[in-house]
């Protein structure tokens, strides 16, 4: 591919930013190679300023459920920036947006929107230690809930560990009353809420695991931590940035069944604009100010444009069928990539999808049940493919650790080229 204008892009960005870019997996670092700056999308397919196709499984980190330029989303950003940007003040696509969000997670009965995922976990954590007065959150390990100072830690051996920092100016004060426990095994849980219930504020959690590889904690562990969590009297937040409105209408809390105290929210309740969502019952959310001693605010929070194109996508993701579309194309997917994987020869791969979320793991037919089993030399491996598919028009996340998304844009004919790609490689 003619990759010359990127590379050009690229030797001004590096003067400018940090690696000349301003999020970090984009740098390529990962997989290595030069960034691909792009300049438009439509439907399943993004274009770089060299003017190159590609089939995208990326879907702006899973934001864009619906596609690339879906025209009612469009349509919505296009009508309210005539009307102006932002206006720092109570609107009524705040009012309709939450609307639309509450009816899809009852029991929840009140949410606050902020402007971004990690804003919101943030804010969620900050309240659950307001609404309990207590101080200690307990964390998965292997799990990704933005960068939030508290949460960026590192695991220990053992149970439970407390937090060490695992990023630069994160001060050990950040994270001391964090607590991280190994995924999926409840005697951690017992054993955490054993030595410090008392100290708990909440446990957080990835209902599914998809920012470090993708692992289903499963219904039985996720059930577990609410009884325990409850029977303690501390919070349980379900980290939904990725999975709201993405496994259901409801997101994994009505995939599963389990209701937490907490949700956080992003992604495709913006459509693709800057924003993230708090939501519980009317008890644990008016502990925000101004009724509550909670302080949290953001001059963009409710910023219209994000407003109206969270409320096109939405109403998107049931105009097009986006639930039953999505699953039709994993189960497409998964008998193709059962036929290559047979084939696999000197080099294996396991594959694993969660209703629209997917994740390949290469140099193993046998996928990891945990991030820490995520083979040393399959970060390698996982550069050549996903070099070799952008070099054939696909375009994959730039890291072996990052899942992939199917949207309600993407046809039979791009998941074809996926696996035609996989197997030529």
């Amino acid at each position: 591919m003619e990759l010359s204008t990127s590379q050009r892009f690229y030797e001004r960005a590096q003067k400018l930013s940090p690696a000349g870019v301003h999020s970090p997996v984009r740098a390529f670092k990962s997989v290595g190679g030069t960034p691909i700056f792009f300049e438009r999308g439509l439907g399943s397919k993004i274009y770089d300023v060299d003017e190159n196709e590609y089939v995208d499984y990326c879907m702006s980190w899973g934001a864009l459920a619906l596609g690339h330029a879906y025209p009612a989303v469009v349509e919505a950003i296009q009508t309210q920036a005539a009307l102006g940007t932002h206006y720092g003040t109570p609107t009524p696509h705040d009012v309709e947006l939450a609307e639309i969000i509450l009816s899809a997670l009852h029991p929840f009965e009140e949410l606050r929107f902020v402007s971004s995922g990690t804003e919101a976990v943030m804010t969620a954590l900050r309240l659950a230690r307001g609404v309990t007065g207590r101080d200690k959150i307990v964390k998965i390990d292997g799990a990704y809930h933005g960068h939030v100072d508290s949460l960026l830690v590192a695991a220990g051996s053992g149970l439970v560990t407390q937090g060490l920092s695992d990023s630069a100016g994160v001060t050990k004060g950040s994270v001391n009353d964090t607590l991280v426990i190994p995924p999926g095994r409840t005697e951690a849980l017992d054993h955490v809420f054993a030595e410090h219930g008392k100290e708990i504020a909440a446990i957080i959690v990835e209902p599914v695991m998809a920012n470090n590889g993708l692992f289903e904690l499963g219904k039985e562990y996720l059930q577990y931590c609410r009884d325990i969590s409850k029977k303690h009297g501390a919070l349980l937040i379900f980290d939904e940035v990725i999975t709201g409105f993405r496994l259901a209408w409801g997101g994994a809390k009505a995939y599963y069944g389990i209701f937490p105290d907490i949700g956080t929210y992003g992604k495709i309740i913006g459509g693709g604009m800057p924003v993230g969502a708090i939501a519980g019952s009317k008890f644990v959310m008016e502990h925000l100010a101004p009724i509550g001693k909670v302080y949290q605010a953001g001059t963009l929070s409710g910023n219209p444009i994000a407003m109206v194109a969270g409320i096109a996508n939405l109403r998107g993701l049931q105009k097009t069928n986006f639930y039953e579309t999505t699953r039709e194309l994993g189960l497409y997917m998964d008998e193709k990539i059962a036929r290559i994987q047979k084939n696999a020869g000197r080099k294996p791969f396991g594959f694993r999808r969660i209703e629209s979320l997917f994740w390949f793991s290469f140099g193993s037919s046998q996928m990891p049940t945990t991030s820490q089993e995520i083979l040393p030399h399959a970060k390698p491996l996982y550069a050549e493919i996903f070099h070799g598919a952008l070099d054939r028009g696909v375009y994959l996340a730039p890291s072996a650790y990052e899942v992939g998304f199917l949207s309600s844009s993407h046809t039979k004919s791009d998941i074809d080229k996926l696996v035609s790609v996989i197997e030529k490689i």
